[in-house]
């Protein structure tokens, strides 16, 4: 089985757990999604990648014309339809897709969002690059990243003893300004950096971007 299938099996397991796991930080991920909704508009077309169970997608949806929430995992998907279904969103789709972009939803898109996502993704230059192809010209690029080589070095050594026996995701070690600098070379012009969080250390890097 593919790294991706692999990784696919590991969410569809943990989903309904997730789903009911709480927010660890509230008042950051609320900054988060307050900033997102900031600079979206009613007439825009966004997509999500990573969408998870549909939290974010279903907060940001109804300031949006059109927004599409996607993951590889079915079981993510399954709950964020569920969730979607009961709001009575009906500008909000979902959509299984993976790091294959020939199966992600056609575009081109207003904005892309990308929260908790490209610390999984395996080849994240040629990845950013699909992001920046499918984006209308001035269309931006929203993310929000775990930056791993920020939180332990020891994560480096437990992380794929843990993958090894089904405990976790492929995962990749990196920093906030490794990150900025892999979304510039991709093509874009970077807006904004910030730290959301409410602790003083906060390993999660907000990156707006812009394709020019």
């Amino acid at each position: 089985m593919s790294e991706v299938g692999v990784d696919a099996q590991f969410w569809d397991r943990a989903a309904r757990k997730y789903a009911a796991s709480p927010i660890k930080d509230m008042a950051g991920y609320e900054r988060t999604v307050a900033r997102a909704r900031d600079l979206l508009h009613a007439t825009d077309t966004v997509l999500e990648l990573g969408c998870g169970t549909g939290t974010t997608a279903l907060t940001l949806a109804p300031g949006v014309a059109r927004y599409v929430g996607t993951d590889l995992s079915r079981e993510m998907i399954a709950i964020a339809r569920e969730k979607a279904a009961a709001a009575h969103c009906r500008n909000l789709e979902f959509s299984v897709s993976g790091s294959d972009p020939a199966s992600w939803p056609v575009g081109p898109f207003d904005a892309v969002l990308a929260f908790n996502l490209l610390h999984l993704v395996p080849d994240r230059g040629a990845y950013l690059r699909q992001v920046h192809r499918i984006l209308k010209p001035g269309g931006l690029f929203i993310s929000k990243t775990p930056c791993l080589d920020e939180i332990s070095r020891l994560l480096r050594l437990v992380v794929p003893v843990a993958r090894a026996f089904g405990k976790a995701p492929g995962v990749a070690f990196f920093n906030g300004p490794r990150l900025v600098a892999d979304i510039a070379a991709a093509g874009f012009t970077i807006t904004e950096e910030a730290r959301h969080g409410s602790t003083r250390k906060d390993a999660r890097i907000f990156v707006v971007a812009q394709k020019t």
